[in-house]
């Protein structure tokens, strides 16, 4: 959802599939709501009149945003950079976990379309240039998002596989991010939100990794990689979705940090990882 040259998104193909695909959530999560009175994190049964409450107000949030949603895509001109079957990966996992915590690498005009599959969960959408952020927040205002710096480059890809090996910080049995200066791999100054919540899916499709200057996803893959091995056992697995795999830069951080053993599906550019915490899987990466 990273925009390239301030657009993430490809003209000429039609809306009918992706609007399918927000109807279809719009009625899973209606369904959803009928069917439970479970769906907020941590709920408890004592607090049934409190859960009506929100369960009313939540709702009708949830038909607005889906609303705003199909009304955006359906009056557009533009259609997501990934192709339905890419989609479809995501939104099978989405809407199975929804309500849930959802951190998404990168923001563009596909970032209602995520935001309302988990419109009732908390998505969070991190993005490297702050223009851009305005541009897109603009339009769709409760999205939720956040600016982020990078200390890479795309062209120091290679360089930092070895900074990795050489530096203590970045090893997988000593992983953390949050003051983490000496890993320059590690998302060292996120918003407190990011390292405070236990991410359940995490969505890498930025930052920019197309030309040499550019920050490259190498410090995303392997943050995404730390947040999900940190997490603590019995949380279960964070699904990782990666798109762009096609580049040589993402293949090859993908299979350092996130781990073919761990890959569960991939279609044309967006590999599926599903990474079980630390306490699971030992002191390496992979």
């Amino acid at each position: 959802m990273q925009k390239q040259s301030h657009s993430r998104f490809k003209p000429g193909k039609s809306w009918c599939l992706i609007i399918g695909l927000i109807i279809g959530g719009a009625l899973f999560l209606s369904m959803f709501l009928k069917t439970s009175n479970n769906w907020i994190l941590c709920s408890n049964n004592n607090n049934n009149k409190a859960l009506d409450d929100h369960g009313k107000k939540w709702n009708n949030l949830q038909q607005l945003q889906l609303a705003d949603a199909i009304l955006h895509y359906a009056t557009s001109r533009v259609i997501p950079q990934q192709n339905i079957d890419e989609i479809r990966i995501s939104f099978d996992v989405l809407k199975n976990r929804t309500p849930c915590n959802f951190l998404v690498f990168g923001l563009g005009h596909d970032s209602q379309m995520w935001a309302s599959f988990n419109s009732l969960g908390n998505t969070l959408f991190l993005e490297e240039d702050p223009k851009w952020v305005q541009t897109i927040l603009k339009d769709a205002p409760f999205l939720h998002a956040e600016t982020v710096k990078y200390r890479t480059m795309l062209s120091e890809a290679d360089e930092l596989v070895e900074h990795y090996r050489k530096e203590p910080d970045c090893s997988a049995k000593k992983s953390f991010l949050r003051g983490n200066h000496g890993c320059k791999l590690a998302l060292d100054m996120l918003p407190d939100e990011v390292y405070h919540k236990e991410w359940d899916v995490i969505m890498i499709d930025a930052p920019r990794g197309y030309f040499a200057e550019a920050p490259g996803r190498m410090a995303a893959i392997y943050s995404a990689a730390v947040m999900a091995r940190n997490r603590p056992k019995g949380k279960g697995v964070t699904h990782v979705f990666l798109h762009d795999v096609d580049r040589k830069v993402e293949k090859i951080y993908a299979e350092l940090f996130l781990c073919r053993k761990y890959l569960v599906k991939g279609v044309g550019r967006i590999w599926h990882f599903e990474i079980p915490p630390q306490s699971n899987v030992g002191n390496n990466f992979c």
